[in-house]
């Protein structure tokens, strides 16, 4: 393993103008961390890499590689690109065991965090690590968010964020789990007791659905809940996929390891919004993917399609007048999330657009004063570097925001 990553970083070009830095949505200097590794500075290597994003061990083998600094690396012009997500994940692995907790001395300000998944956590280690007395709140019982409740085990093992959680607890990130803000605490709570700031990071949790008949049923499921625990589910050996994103795939993956023997994804088009690398790993598993399908409604046979027919430029201009009983054991639907609203029936002032997601200022403050969010709360669902770019530069406004300089939230 380590005579390949060697191999690997060798083969970086180290370009003047790295375009794989310029593919990552958190701006990794990748040439440098390559450098510092075969230089025998892998301490270094790592400390770069996590002042510049806490979870780089996570985004090494969840991101989406090929549309970001592989996808844009020089090399893959000609050739195969350099695999710095390997590099990566081999430096972030020894690094997250290997780090000094360093941190300032405390400074008297407290921050409150709602939901412990990438941003939340971003935020926490951020002010933690610069003398802010952190706690975070999330209604789950450990922290990660959807790193741990939407991704799969076989991508994110479990036991890299339970490492994560210790090395938090060294930095002094006070954590109240099962702990909902919303319900028995709202945020008007949290002001009263002397958190001068509120972070949400409550990311996206309700399922989107299709508002069709059948949605019910008791074989019929979401894939944000089949994800969470899908040891609670038994879904039998046929299932109906509807969806063609990331998380479908996931859900084909997880329910061909939970004991199913036919999967089938199903798209309206031919267009498939997943990575071409989740929806390879996901058919070579061998999950069936189904074009041209638009469910009408789920019955307990299963769900019921009308099929699309397509131009020459693969747009939907018309259908089959027959339709097409799928009979399967269960239905999941996979057709992404948004926020739930406990915050915004709770909070006086919260405001948010028409699909539920919180408005924003540009230093990420919310409509009520002192109150900030970041993440897929305030942009629709995404991915877990993104929502860990833009926690950072929240972070430093919160910041700002307790020690008295509002210059820049005046701007």
């Amino acid at each position: 393993m380590a005579v390949r990553i060697v191999e690997e970083a060798n083969r970086c070009l180290q370009c003047k103008r790295p375009l794989c830095q310029k593919g990552c949505p958190i701006s990794t200097n990748i040439p440098e961390v390559i450098r510092l590794f075969k230089e025998g500075e892998i301490t270094a290597a790592g400390e770069m890499l996590f002042d510049n994003n806490p979870f780089s061990l996570v985004c090494s083998m969840v991101c989406n590689h090929e549309g970001q600094c592989e996808g844009h690396c020089i090399r893959g012009r000609k050739e195969t690109p350099v695999h710095f997500s390997a590099i990566e994940t081999f430096i972030s692995d020894l690094y997250l065991d290997r780090m000094v907790i360093e941190k300032k001395p405390a400074n008297g300000h407290k921050a409150a965090v709602i939901g412990a998944g990438p941003a939340g956590l971003t935020v926490a280690i951020r002010l933690a690590r610069e003398g802010y007395g952190v706690t975070v709140f999330d209604s789950k019982d450990r922290i990660g968010g959807v790193m741990r409740y939407g991704i799969p085990e076989f991508r994110l093992p479990r036991t890299i964020l339970d490492r994560y959680a210790k090395r938090l607890e060294e930095m002094g990130v006070k954590f109240r789990a099962c702990t909902t803000i919303g319900g028995a605490l709202e945020i008007g709570d949290l002001l009263r007791d002397g958190y001068e700031t509120v972070f949400i990071g409550t990311g996206v949790w309700r399922p989107r659905t299709l508002g069709l008949e059948g949605e019910s049923l008791p074989n019929v499921h979401f894939s944000v809940d089949y994800l969470s625990d899908p040891s609670a589910f038994n879904l039998g050996e046929n299932v109906a996929i509807i969806g063609v994103g990331n998380s479908g795939m996931d859900v084909a993956r997880t329910a061909l390891r939970h004991g199913a023997r036919h999967v089938r994804m199903y798209a309206r088009s031919k267009h498939v919004t997943a990575s071409s690398d989740e929806l390879a790993y996901a058919q070579l598993e061998g999950a069936e993917l189904v074009y041209c399908k638009d469910v009408v409604k789920i019955t307990e046979e299963g769900p019921l399609f009308r099929t699309n027919i397509l131009d020459e430029d693969g747009n939907i201009i018309g259908c089959e007048d027959e339709l097409d009983q799928v009979h399967v054991d269960s239905t999941i639907i996979a057709i992404s999330q948004g926020p739930k609203n406990k915050l915004l029936l709770t909070t006086p002032g919260l405001e948010c657009s028409a699909t539920g997601l919180l408005l924003t200022d540009d230093n990420g403050m919310t409509t009520v004063d002192g109150v900030f969010a970041a993440g897929d709360v305030v942009t629709g669902s995404k991915n877990v570097v993104s929502a860990v770019a833009v926690a950072k530069d929240v972070a430093d406004a919160m910041m700002r925001y307790m020690s008295g300089d509002r210059t820049a939230e005046e701007k």
